[in-house]
C-alpha cells in the first residue's frame, strides 16, 4: 500500500561549517585556472583543521595559478568571515600540495580524432526534478538552505553581529498524497559570540526560520529547535577538522532522491561526477517544465575515456505522461552527453563555481554571467512540442 502521509526531513550547512570552508576553497582554486584557461584540468582537495589549511590534487594550467594559491586560500577565508583565535584568515598555515595531472589521466580525457574527450572517469550521476515548489525542487532542502543564507546575509552586512560563520539547519515537513502541506520541525544550531546569551540566539535566529516558511504556514514555538544543545562559541574549522565534497546530500536533493556518491567542487567539468550530475538536473528539470511529468529522476553512467554515456535511465516515479524509454531517447538527441557537449550545452568553462560551494547546486536562479546554467528551462518547450505536450514553466 503506497504511503499517503509522511514526514520528510534535509538538512543543510552554512559556507561556514568545515566542510563547506573546503569546499569554497576547492571551488576558488577551480576559477581561478578556469578564469585563466577555460581547458584547464583541475581536481583540487582541502582539508582544514584549528589554523590550517591544507590543498592537494591534481592540475593542468598556468603556473601563476599555482603560485597564487595561498593567496586565493586566504582570500576565501576572509570572506566566509573567519577572524577567530582558532581559525584566522590571515594567520592560519596555508599548505600547497597542488601537482601536475597524472599523464595517464591525461591520456584518458584528451580530445581524440572526433574531437570527443573521454569521461574523467567512471561512476554514476542523478538529477532531480519536482513540482512542489516554483524552483523544481524539494521543499525542505530549500527551505533549510533558505534560513541559513539569510543568516549569513545578516552576518556579513553587519545587521546581525551575533552570529559567526558555523550554522546547520535542519527542517521537517509534512506531506499529504505527495504533496508538502505544513511544518512540523526546525532545527538550527549556530556559532555564536563569547557574550550571546542562549536566549539572545533564540531571538537573532527565529526570524530568519519564519521568514523562510511559505505564506500562511506556520510552527508551534516548542517544535523549534535553536543551539538545542546550548553554547556554540568554538566552531568552524577550529571545533572540527573539514574536508572537500562530504555534504553532498546538501549539495543536491536534501535526501529526496539518489546520489551517485561523486562530489562536485573542485573539479573542473571534463569530470562527469560534476557536469553529468549537473546536465542531469537540468535534463529532469526540463522534463517537468515540459509538464511531461510531476517528479523526474535521471540516471547516467560513464566509463573513464569514453565520452558517450554507457546508459541513460528515466524514473517518473509514476506520474509521467510519455513513455520513459522514448523520453530517454528524446533527451539523448535533443543533448549531447559527452563531457564536451555538455559543457558547451551548460557554458561550463567559466569561473563560476565559487558560488555553487554552499546553499545547494541546484534550485538557484540563472547568472548573467552564466553561473547555475543548469537551471535553465530552455529546451521544456521542445520537449514539449516532441511528445504534443504543453510547457508550462518553461523560459
Amino acid at each position: 500500500m503506497t504511503q499517503k502521509s509522511w514526514l520528510f526531513t534535509s538538512e543543510s550547512v552554512s559556507e561556514g561549517h568545515p566542510d563547506k570552508v573546503c569546499d569554497r576553497i576547492s571551488d576558488t582554486i577551480l576559477d581561478a585556472f578556469l578564469a585563466e584557461e577555460p581547458n584547464a584540468r583541475v581536481a583540487c582537495e582541502t582539508l582544514t583543521t584549528t589554523n590550517h589549511v591544507t590543498v592537494a590534487g591534481e592540475v593542468r594550467g598556468p603556473k601563476k595559478v599555482l603560485d597564487s594559491v595561498e593567496d586565493l586560500v586566504r582570500e576565501a577565508v576572509k570572506d566566509i568571515g573567519y577572524e577567530q583565535d582558532g581559525f584566522h584568515w590571515n594567520t592560519m598555515e596555508v599548505v600547497n600540495r597542488l601537482h601536475q595531472q597524472s599523464a595517464d589521466i591525461a591520456m584518458g580525457v584528451d580530445e581524440g580524432d572526433k574531437g570527443e574527450e573521454g569521461a574523467g572517469d567512471q561512476g554514476i550521476m542523478f538529477g532531480y526534478a519536482c513540482n512542489e515548489t516554483e524552483e523544481l525542487m524539494p521543499a525542505p532542502i530549500l527551505m533549510s538552505h533558505k534560513i541559513l543564507r539569510t543568516m549569513a546575509e545578516a552576518r556579513k552586512s553587519g545587521k546581525e553581529p551575533r552570529l559567526q560563520p558555523d550554522s546547520k539547519s535542519q527542517v521537517t515537513l509534512r506531506y499529504e498524497n505527495g504533496k508538502p502541506t505544513g511544518i512540523d520541525a526546525v532545527v538550527v544550531s549556530t556559532q555564536h559570540g563569547e557574550n550571546v546569551s542562549q536566549e539572545e540566539v533564540r531571538e537573532a535566529v527565529l526570524p530568519f526560520i519564519l521568514h523562510a516558511l511559505p505564506v500562511g504556514w506556520s510552527i508551534p514555538e516548542n517544535r523549534i529547535y535553536i543551539n538545542p544543545t546550548g553554547r556554540f562559541v568554538i566552531g568552524g574549522p577550529d571545533g572540527d577538522a573539514g574536508l572537500t565534497g562530504r555534504k553532498i546530500i546538501v549539495d543536491t536533493y536534501g535526501g529526496a532522491a539518489p546520489h551517485g556518491g561523486g562530489a562536485f567542487s573542485g573539479k573542473d567539468p571534463t569530470k562527469v561526477d560534476r557536469s553529468a550530475a549537473y546536465v542531469s538536473r537540468y535534463l529532469a528539470k526540463n522534463v517537468v517544465a515540459a509538464g511531461l511529468a510531476d517528479k523526474c529522476l535521471i540516471q547516467l553512467a560513464y566509463a573513464i575515456g569514453v565520452p558517450e554515456p554507457v546508459a541513460v535511465y528515466v524514473d517518473t516515479h509514476g506520474t509521467g505522461k510519455v513513455d520513459e524509454v522514448a523520453l530517454a531517447k528524446a533527451l539523448r538527441e535533443m543533448v549531447r552527453l559527452t563531457p564536451r557537449g555538455i559543457r558547451e550545452q551548460l557554458g561550463l568553462t567559466k569561473p563560476i563555481y565559487a558560488r555553487t560551494a554552499a546553499y545547494g547546486h541546484f534550485g538557484r536562479a540563472p547568472d548573467a554571467d552564466g553561473g547555475f546554467g543548469w537551471e535553465k528551462t530552455d529546451i521544456a518547450d521542445a520537449l514539449a512540442r516532441h511528445f504534443g505536450a504543453r510547457a508550462d514553466a518553461a523560459e
